[in-house]
Protein backbone atom coordinates (compact mmCIF):
# COMPACT_ATOMS: atom_id res chain seq x y z
CA UNK A 1 0.00 0.00 0.00
CA UNK A 2 1.38 3.25 -1.47
CA UNK A 3 2.46 5.92 1.48
CA UNK A 4 1.76 8.42 -1.14
CA UNK A 5 -1.92 9.44 -0.43
CA UNK A 6 -2.25 8.99 3.46
CA UNK A 7 -5.85 9.41 3.24
CA UNK A 8 -6.64 7.06 0.77
CA UNK A 9 -4.94 4.87 2.74
CA UNK A 10 -6.46 5.32 5.64
CA UNK A 11 -9.92 5.58 4.34
CA UNK A 12 -8.94 1.70 2.50
CA UNK A 13 -7.56 0.29 5.96
CA UNK A 14 -10.80 1.43 7.93
CA UNK A 15 -13.51 0.78 5.04
CA UNK A 16 -11.65 -3.18 5.34
CA UNK A 17 -11.78 -2.92 9.11
CA UNK A 18 -15.74 -2.29 8.82
CA UNK A 19 -15.94 -5.07 6.26
CA UNK A 20 -14.37 -7.66 7.98
CA UNK A 21 -16.04 -7.12 10.97
CA UNK A 22 -19.96 -6.91 9.65
CA UNK A 23 -18.51 -10.28 7.53
CA UNK A 24 -17.90 -12.18 11.43
CA UNK A 25 -20.64 -10.75 12.41
CA UNK A 26 -22.83 -11.64 9.87
CA UNK A 27 -21.39 -15.23 10.43
CA UNK A 28 -21.53 -15.58 14.25
CA UNK A 29 -25.40 -14.34 13.56
CA UNK A 30 -26.22 -17.45 11.15
CA UNK A 31 -24.09 -20.05 13.52
CA UNK A 32 -26.48 -19.13 16.16
CA UNK A 33 -29.30 -18.67 13.81
CA UNK A 34 -30.05 -15.50 13.54
CA UNK A 35 -30.42 -12.62 11.05
CA UNK A 36 -27.44 -10.50 10.35
CA UNK A 37 -29.66 -8.00 9.64
CA UNK A 38 -30.65 -7.62 13.14
CA UNK A 39 -27.25 -6.84 14.77
CA UNK A 40 -25.71 -3.06 14.25
CA UNK A 41 -22.57 -2.15 14.28
CA UNK A 42 -21.99 0.71 16.37
CA UNK A 43 -18.70 2.39 16.13
CA UNK A 44 -17.11 4.08 19.03
CA UNK A 45 -15.71 7.19 17.66
CA UNK A 46 -14.57 8.74 21.40
CA UNK A 47 -11.16 10.35 21.30
CA UNK A 48 -10.58 9.56 17.67
CA UNK A 49 -9.05 12.63 15.14
CA UNK A 50 -11.57 13.83 12.75
CA UNK A 51 -9.79 11.80 10.23
CA UNK A 52 -10.87 8.53 11.11
CA UNK A 53 -14.12 9.43 11.56
CA UNK A 54 -14.59 10.93 7.88
CA UNK A 55 -12.94 7.96 6.88
CA UNK A 56 -15.71 5.72 8.86
CA UNK A 57 -17.88 7.47 7.31
CA UNK A 58 -16.54 7.49 3.53
CA UNK A 59 -17.41 3.53 4.03
CA UNK A 60 -20.80 3.99 4.91
CA UNK A 61 -20.82 3.66 8.75
CA UNK A 62 -23.72 5.97 10.45
CA UNK A 63 -24.21 4.60 13.58
CA UNK A 64 -21.49 5.69 15.84
CA UNK A 65 -21.34 5.58 19.76
CA UNK A 66 -20.00 8.70 22.35
CA UNK A 67 -18.68 9.13 25.53
CA UNK A 68 -19.06 12.25 26.38
CA UNK A 69 -21.42 15.09 25.76
CA UNK A 70 -19.33 17.51 25.17
CA UNK A 71 -17.15 15.71 22.78
CA UNK A 72 -19.91 14.80 20.41
CA UNK A 73 -20.86 18.51 20.50
CA UNK A 74 -17.81 19.55 19.14
CA UNK A 75 -17.63 16.81 15.88
CA UNK A 76 -21.46 16.10 14.72
CA UNK A 77 -23.73 19.11 14.61
CA UNK A 78 -21.67 20.52 11.63
CA UNK A 79 -21.31 16.68 10.35
CA UNK A 80 -25.48 16.20 10.02
CA UNK A 81 -25.29 18.84 7.34
CA UNK A 82 -23.28 16.44 5.43
CA UNK A 83 -25.04 12.81 6.65
CA UNK A 84 -27.95 13.72 7.54
CA UNK A 85 -28.64 10.24 8.20
CA UNK A 86 -26.02 9.88 10.70
CA UNK A 87 -27.43 7.82 14.10
CA UNK A 88 -25.46 8.80 17.33
CA UNK A 89 -25.89 7.16 20.55
CA UNK A 90 -24.37 8.06 23.77
CA UNK A 91 -22.31 5.10 25.30
CA UNK A 92 -20.85 6.80 28.33
CA UNK A 93 -22.00 8.38 31.51
CA UNK A 94 -24.26 11.21 31.64
CA UNK A 95 -24.05 13.92 34.00
CA UNK A 96 -27.37 15.63 34.76
CA UNK A 97 -26.58 18.87 34.50
CA UNK A 98 -25.73 18.04 30.49
CA UNK A 99 -29.44 16.60 29.86
CA UNK A 100 -30.24 19.10 28.05
CA UNK A 101 -27.69 19.32 25.66
CA UNK A 102 -27.56 15.20 25.68
CA UNK A 103 -31.46 15.30 24.31
CA UNK A 104 -30.50 18.07 22.08
CA UNK A 105 -27.46 16.00 20.34
CA UNK A 106 -28.18 12.05 20.32
CA UNK A 107 -30.54 9.87 19.05
CA UNK A 108 -30.33 7.18 21.65
CA UNK A 109 -29.43 7.44 25.15
CA UNK A 110 -27.92 4.08 26.33
CA UNK A 111 -26.51 4.94 29.99
CA UNK A 112 -29.61 5.46 31.69
CA UNK A 113 -28.78 4.10 35.37
CA UNK A 114 -30.40 5.89 38.47
CA UNK A 115 -33.70 7.70 39.11
CA UNK A 116 -32.24 11.06 39.38
CA UNK A 117 -31.24 10.79 35.57
CA UNK A 118 -34.84 9.16 34.49
CA UNK A 119 -35.95 12.59 36.07
CA UNK A 120 -34.03 14.35 34.21
CA UNK A 121 -34.29 12.99 31.12
CA UNK A 122 -38.01 12.33 31.24
CA UNK A 123 -38.79 16.52 32.28
CA UNK A 124 -36.33 17.69 29.21
CA UNK A 125 -38.19 15.57 26.76
CA UNK A 126 -41.39 16.63 27.51
CA UNK A 127 -40.40 20.13 27.67
CA UNK A 128 -39.02 20.05 24.29
CA UNK A 129 -41.11 17.08 22.61
CA UNK A 130 -37.80 14.96 21.79
CA UNK A 131 -38.76 11.55 23.07
CA UNK A 132 -35.61 9.80 22.32
CA UNK A 133 -35.51 5.89 22.82
CA UNK A 134 -33.44 4.88 26.14
CA UNK A 135 -31.39 1.79 27.39
CA UNK A 136 -30.87 1.28 31.18
CA UNK A 137 -27.45 0.24 31.80
CA UNK A 138 -27.15 -2.79 33.69
CA UNK A 139 -23.82 -3.31 35.81
CA UNK A 140 -24.23 -7.14 35.65
CA UNK A 141 -20.81 -7.33 37.68
CA UNK A 142 -21.92 -5.37 40.30
CA UNK A 143 -18.69 -3.12 39.94
CA UNK A 144 -18.19 -0.35 42.21
CA UNK A 145 -15.74 1.65 40.33
CA UNK A 146 -18.80 1.03 37.12
CA UNK A 147 -21.88 2.83 35.88
CA UNK A 148 -24.76 0.89 35.69
CA UNK A 149 -28.13 -0.09 37.76
CA UNK A 150 -27.49 -3.60 40.48
CA UNK A 151 -29.18 -6.39 38.21
CA UNK A 152 -31.71 -7.20 41.23
CA UNK A 153 -32.46 -3.27 41.21
CA UNK A 154 -33.42 -3.47 37.24
CA UNK A 155 -37.24 -4.84 37.11
CA UNK A 156 -37.80 -2.11 39.72
CA UNK A 157 -36.13 1.14 37.63
CA UNK A 158 -37.18 0.05 34.60
CA UNK A 159 -40.77 0.25 35.44
CA UNK A 160 -39.82 3.65 37.28
CA UNK A 161 -38.64 4.96 34.18
CA UNK A 162 -41.56 4.00 32.17
CA UNK A 163 -43.84 5.36 34.90
CA UNK A 164 -42.00 8.70 33.95
CA UNK A 165 -43.10 8.17 30.54
CA UNK A 166 -39.38 7.15 29.13
CA UNK A 167 -39.22 4.57 26.03
CA UNK A 168 -37.04 2.12 27.58
CA UNK A 169 -36.18 -0.04 24.15
CA UNK A 170 -33.15 -2.02 25.50
CA UNK A 171 -30.45 -2.56 28.52
CA UNK A 172 -26.84 -2.21 27.95
CA UNK A 173 -24.04 -3.63 29.92
CA UNK A 174 -20.05 -3.84 30.17
CA UNK A 175 -18.88 -6.98 31.44
CA UNK A 176 -15.63 -7.13 33.69
CA UNK A 177 -13.00 -7.78 31.71
CA UNK A 178 -11.48 -10.39 33.86
CA UNK A 179 -14.46 -12.65 34.00
CA UNK A 180 -16.43 -15.05 30.98
CA UNK A 181 -18.69 -12.28 28.95
CA UNK A 182 -21.17 -14.82 28.09
CA UNK A 183 -22.16 -15.09 31.56
CA UNK A 184 -22.96 -11.33 31.64
CA UNK A 185 -24.77 -11.65 28.58
CA UNK A 186 -27.27 -14.25 29.11
CA UNK A 187 -27.74 -12.13 32.30
CA UNK A 188 -28.84 -9.01 30.68
CA UNK A 189 -31.37 -11.17 28.37
CA UNK A 190 -32.93 -12.30 31.09
CA UNK A 191 -33.54 -9.54 32.51
CA UNK A 192 -34.51 -7.79 28.78
CA UNK A 193 -36.58 -10.87 28.55
CA UNK A 194 -38.64 -10.94 31.66
CA UNK A 195 -39.26 -6.60 30.98
CA UNK A 196 -40.18 -7.12 27.45
CA UNK A 197 -37.24 -5.32 26.16
CA UNK A 198 -35.96 -6.38 22.78
CA UNK A 199 -32.93 -4.64 22.20
CA UNK A 200 -29.69 -5.53 23.85
CA UNK A 201 -26.25 -3.24 23.53
CA UNK A 202 -23.61 -5.65 24.26
CA UNK A 203 -20.02 -6.77 22.88
CA UNK A 204 -17.34 -4.79 22.43
CA UNK A 205 -14.10 -5.57 19.74
CA UNK A 206 -12.90 -8.79 22.10
CA UNK A 207 -16.34 -10.07 22.75
CA UNK A 208 -18.87 -9.11 19.74
CA UNK A 209 -19.33 -12.60 18.48
CA UNK A 210 -19.59 -14.04 21.95
CA UNK A 211 -22.57 -11.56 22.59
CA UNK A 212 -24.53 -12.59 19.02
CA UNK A 213 -25.89 -15.49 20.55
CA UNK A 214 -26.83 -13.92 23.56
CA UNK A 215 -29.00 -11.98 21.85
CA UNK A 216 -26.82 -9.00 21.19
CA UNK A 217 -28.90 -6.68 18.89
CA UNK A 218 -25.81 -3.60 18.97
CA UNK A 219 -22.59 -4.30 18.94
CA UNK A 220 -20.41 -1.46 20.56
CA UNK A 221 -16.85 -1.73 18.06
CA UNK A 222 -14.15 0.76 18.57
CA UNK A 223 -10.54 -0.47 18.61
CA UNK A 224 -11.47 -3.35 15.90
CA UNK A 225 -12.21 -0.35 13.69
CA UNK A 226 -9.65 2.86 14.14
CA UNK A 227 -7.39 1.20 16.30
CA UNK A 228 -5.68 2.77 19.33
CA UNK A 229 -5.13 6.47 19.21
CA UNK A 230 -2.24 7.59 17.54
CA UNK A 231 -0.48 7.03 14.17
CA UNK A 232 -2.85 5.44 11.89
CA UNK A 233 -0.52 3.62 10.14
CA UNK A 234 -0.77 0.72 12.70
CA UNK A 235 -4.08 0.33 11.17
CA UNK A 236 -2.25 -1.17 8.09
CA UNK A 237 0.85 -2.74 9.54
CA UNK A 238 3.16 0.22 8.77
Amino acid sequence: MSAADPEANLEKAISGNIDAIRKRIAKAAVAARRDPADIRLIAVSKAQPADRIHAALAAGQRLFGENRVQEAQARWPDLRAAYPDLDIHLIGPLQTNKVKEAVELFDAIQTLDRPKLAQALATEMEKTGRHLPCYVQVNTGEEEQKAGVLPEQADGFIAECRTLGLEIVGLMCIPPAEEEPGVHFALLREIARRNGIERLSMGMSADYEIAIPFGATEVRVGTAIFGDRGDWRQLVGR
